[in-house]
């Protein structure tokens, strides 16, 4: 077992906040000596069904206390889900339904895996104990802190500046994440920098309780590909860890040089120091910052999809946008064509049927490929559509179905479709 300096040094790389340090090297030292792990506490609220590289900054730091031998839980927030986490709201949020919490909760289960060891990993549900408090231990928990000290929070606090309103489950929030941990008798919690205020009422919680205060450390939230909001799917600034090999490295091509350092430190096992050493190398133009970006889109896939899909995705990803040629696979969507058969002016019985023409918003919104008209028209606009070759900027744009080839739809610098042609 690695020393109680050698543990600290490994799980604090890529923390914001460790409170407080020398708790943890006490527990740590503690454990070394009782030959008994760690409880690893970290929870997520299962809010939306997939998980992205942003999650994956808070699962690999789990992953490092696993490999150092600690229990780590992953708990699952079926019933704070409910509630819905004020953290970094300026509005109350819609409720949920039981049902759609366990369908993401069903997805959580199978991603999770590709960074966290299934044999190690504790499963739970806070809705396991939450659901068992009476009216009595509510009232009793509510008892154990302040309102004063909840309006604390920078969420609620602008929120009655501007006049918006705060709705009482609300507050009861961070007080149902702190109770999990005198539940659980955890140890640590990790959270995103956005949980602190959660985490630290943890520990006043379980002091309340009588329980030793768990140490609290936090994880930076990872921007997205723009490189300045928080990776969302809202945004559309996200990796799903769920998305085609070739989807991630390209995207992950895509970032700024400043960025990539940043993916380096929160998303791989490099050091600090190897960082570091690049960022000269760079700068003084001994190594290229694209072999450097390749180096760590192949990393990401490796972690998900494994060594040979990388390969293959980096391989697929010089011959499209280096050899200027179309992806192995791509994905067709199908138009029946119709004839119209048109009275000839002159004599004549018939001639043959004019173009079948259709609007290419039609065929973006109904075929899925954007999820609504409007972001159709924002991505037409920035010139981001390109059809048979051809950048299309008239959002009033027809496609003209009449030529005999079939047409490749480009969206993007990475998504490919061809129109197929199917005759009614």
């Amino acid at each position: 077992m690695k020393s109680v300096e050698e543990q600290f040094e490994y799980l604090k790389k890529g923390c914001v906040d460790i409170i407080q340090e020398d708790e943890l090297k006490n527990k740590l030292a503690r454990s070394i000596k009782k030959n008994k792990p760690l409880k690893v506490k970290a929870g997520f609220d299962p809010t939306a069904p997939d998980i992205h590289l942003g999650h994956i900054v808070l699962l690999r730091k789990m992953k490092h206390f696993q490999d150092l031998g600690h229990d780590v839980i992953f708990l699952i927030g079926d019933f704070t889900g409910l509630i819905g986490d004020p953290s970094g709201r300026s509005a109350t949020r819609p409720p949920m339904t039981r049902e759609e919490i366990n369908k993401n909760a069903e997805t959580y289960k199978k991603q999770i895996f590709k960074i966290l060891d299934p044999d190690k990993t504790i499963i739970d549900f806070n809705s396991r104990w939450l659901e068992k408090l009476t009216s009595f231990d509510m009232i009793n928990l509510s008892s154990k802190y302040t309102v004063a000290r909840i309006l604390e929070r920078d969420d609620f606090s602008n929120r009655l500046k501007n006049n918006k309103p705060i709705s009482v489950h609300e507050i009861f929030y961070p007080l149902m994440q702190a109770y999990d941990s005198v539940a659980l008798k955890a140890d640590v919690e990790l959270g995103g920098t956005d949980q602190k205020f959660n985490l630290l009422v943890g520990r006043e919680i379980q002091r309340e309780f009588r329980q030793e205060p768990q140490v609290i450390m936090t994880t930076p939230l990872l921007e997205g590909l723009d490189g300045v909001e928080k990776m969302s799917k809202t945004l559309n600034n996200y990796v799903g860890i769920t998305e085609p090999p070739s989807e991630i490295y390209g995207k992950i091509m895509s970032i700024s040089d400043p960025l990539m350092y940043r993916y380096y430190e929160l998303l791989t096992d490099e050091s600090l120091t190897q960082i570091e050493k690049w960022k000269r190398e760079v700068k003084k133009e001994k190594i290229n910052p694209k072999n450097l970006k390749s180096k760590l889109s192949m990393s990401i896939v490796s972690d998900f999809w494994g060594k040979e899909k990388a390969e293959a995705a980096a391989a697929e990803f010089e011959r499209v946008f280096k050899g200027k040629e179309l992806p192995a696979e791509i994905e067709d969507i199908e138009i029946q064509v119709k004839k119209v058969e048109l009275k000839a002016k002159v004599k004549a019985p018939k001639v043959e049927a004019r173009a079948t023409v259709i609007p290419l918003m039609d065929l973006l919104v109904e075929r899925n490929i954007f999820p609504s008209r409007k972001e159709a028209k924002r991505v037409i606009r920035q010139g981001g559509v390109y059809l048979g070759g051809q950048r299309i900027e008239d959002v009033a744009f027809k496609i003209d179905l009449s030529k005999k080839s079939d047409l490749i739809l480009k969206i993007g610098k990475r998504k490919f479709y061809r129109i197929v042609k199917k005759k009614a």
